[in-house]
């Protein structure tokens, strides 16, 4: 099993500007001659913390992190209720992590990512092949309306009690609708404490519908009001249009990916994400290697399915260019 890289800081960081009035911060770190790999976190809105450096080796990889529109050090802050989303769409982030990569002058790089992630690493490579040398995904997720039905419906057969309360604070007539759509326009709502109201019941429910293994603790990046309003205006923007993919698209589209070497690596107790998602993109992409982890639920929830992705950086650390 492989464990986590040394903690490392930055060498270079900056501040892209990507259009419609953003600014994307990006930073790298490891060695600057290294081989180019590109981090992609989760939420959306989650940002990219120091965590994400310690899964590759230092020595050998020169890795980039950006955090995405709207979150985390870039600007304007999805945190303040006048940010637009307009502009923060999956077509809008692809075109980041193009305009990123020829800021740093990167031919292709090994692209990871994890939960979200996953479903935007997936729409890059599907768009830009030529650009990716290898992917490295966990807790996979392609973002369809069947998977956030999933997590906003179904969920709540394993947790009714508090599925009773993530549907009840929305308004009466919205609770059999798209609780996605209708959680959205409460976080549009003039009245601070219905934002606010909206904000916390959506973060507890994240933190429900993932605790389906053992150890799990409560994020506590919910307690920060700041964070959560941010994390569930960004979530709820996305999942309510599907990601703004064709549904469907990215497993059809999943032959672009031949030539790609993948790992797919998911916990079996992962419910709130199913198995099946990352079953069904393995035997359509012949080149990904499917890793199933008994006791592991979403996201790097335990030692075996952080080893597996470190275990999977550290092969791939030596291929260079195709």
């Amino acid at each position: 099993m492989s464990e986590l890289y040394p903690a490392v800081e930055p060498y270079a960081h900056g501040m892209l500007a990507v259009g419609d009035g953003n600014l994307v911060h990006w930073e790298t770190c490891g060695n600057p001659a290294g081989k180019p790999a590109l981090v992609l976190h989760g939420g959306p809105g989650s940002g990219a913390g120091p965590f994400w450096r310690r899964l590759f080796d230092p020595a050998a990889y020169r890795v980039v992190l950006f955090d995405q529109r709207g979150c985390g050090r870039s600007t304007p802050d999805a945190a303040d209720p006048e940010t637009s989303l307009a502009a923060n769409t999956t077509r809008h982030l692809i075109a980041d992590i193009e305009l990123l990569r020829q800021h740093l002058d990167v031919d292709e790089w090994l692209v990871l990512g994890g939960s979200w992630g996953v479903t935007l690493a997936l729409a890059y490579a599907e768009r830009h092949p030529e650009r990716v040398s290898e992917l490295v995904l966990f807790s996979v997720t392609n973002t369809t309306r069947r998977e956030v039905e999933w997590v906003t419906r179904d969920m709540g057969r394993v947790f009714p009690e508090e599925w009773a309360r993530f549907r009840d604070t929305v308004p009466e007539e919205e609770r059999e609708g798209n609780l996605a759509d209708a959680y959205a326009r409460m976080l549009a709502d003039p009245d601070p404490a219905v934002r606010e109201r909206a904000a916390r019941e959506w973060c507890r429910w994240e933190d429900v519908h993932v605790s389906t293994h053992p150890g799990h603790r409560p994020d506590p990046r919910f307690e920060d009001p700041r964070f959560r309003f941010r994390f569930a205006r960004l979530v709820t923007h996305y999942w309510r249009h599907a990601a703004f993919l064709e549904d469907g698209a990215l497993l059809r589209d999943a032959g672009r990916l031949a030539g790609i070497p993948g790992v797919l690596i998911h916990g079996r107790m992962d419910i709130s994400g199913p198995p099946d998602v990352a079953w069904r993109l393995a035997q359509v992409w012949p080149d990904a290697e499917l890793v199933l982890i008994g006791d592991e639920g979403h996201g790097l929830s335990g030692s075996t399915s952080t080893g597996a992705v470190v275990g999977a950086t550290d092969r791939f650390r030596a291929v260079r260019a195709r």
